[in-house]
């Protein structure tokens, strides 16, 4: 093989190399837009989203709701279609106390890696499940893990439903404590408000390996967020459908 054919190739392998780093990026990065439009958040630096993803489960949501109904806030909620089937009465809770459901889909894949119709099976039949449970139609959709492709977007839009995202995640599945699942989002707040745009949190509640999650820390986290942001009248909890 001579020099030119040695450059070739390690030309074509960088090039081969950057677009698959791009494709991942796009398709596993919370921010991105190079596969299409999410909802992210607003450019309210004082407005907050705390949306809580993979519910219902078994104590820790209804715990959920008892805290957030001491501080009259409302939340959004991505919920998992075989969990609702499971507890419909937890899902009914959700929405009697006010807040935004949100799609999930059904099992929870990722979905960027999957067929164009396992896609739509996935949205389709947790979108049935919840409004079959609840009565009312649903208008937001969260993947799993954030993964999609063109696809998984155009699909969701399909079926009249809105992409979210996020831009604070703080791994409260973790092993780690509720004071440090709050120092976390404490911290990305701050950044987000330095750079005025507003901060659209995931918690979870559930979990994607089954009922029964322990997440009673994020419960705890979720208290302490409410009691210091409570505080501070300059910011204010909101929903996603405030922002589109």
């Amino acid at each position: 093989m001579n020099s030119h054919t040695i450059a070739a190739a390690a030309a074509g392998f960088t090039t081969a190399g950057l677009l698959a780093s791009g494709c991942t990026y796009a398709a596993l990065s919370a921010e991105s837009q190079l596969f299409g439009k999410t909802l992210i958040a607003g450019n309210n630096p004082n407005e907050i989203p705390l949306t809580l993803d993979d519910g219902p489960n078994d104590i820790v949501t209804e715990r959920l709701l008892e805290v957030l109904a001491s501080h009259n806030v409302r939340a959004s909620f991505f919920l998992i279609g075989r969990y609702v089937r499971e507890r419909p009465q937890i899902a009914r809770a959700i929405a009697a106390s006010g807040h935004l459901i949100g799609n999930h889909t059904m099992t929870h894949p990722w979905l960027a890696w999957q067929s164009l119709a396992r896609i739509r099976q996935e949205l389709t039949e947790c979108n049935g499940i919840l409004e079959d449970t609840l009565g009312s139609a649903i208008r937001y959709f969260r993947p799993p893990h954030g993964a999609r492709r063109p696809a998984v977007l155009s699909i969701a839009r399909s079926l009249g439903l809105t992409p979210v995202q996020w831009n604070i995640i703080p791994k409260d599945w973790q092993p780690v404590g509720a004071e440090e699942i709050a120092a976390r989002t404490i911290r990305a707040i701050a950044r987000n408000q330095r750079q005025n745009r507003g901060s659209n949190i995931v918690l979870h509640d559930g979990g994607q390996a089954g009922l029964g999650q322990p997440r009673l820390p994020t419960v705890q986290a979720t208290e302490l967020l409410l009691r210091k942001y409570s505080l501070n009248t300059g910011t204010k909890f909101v929903t996603v459908d405030a922002w589109g």
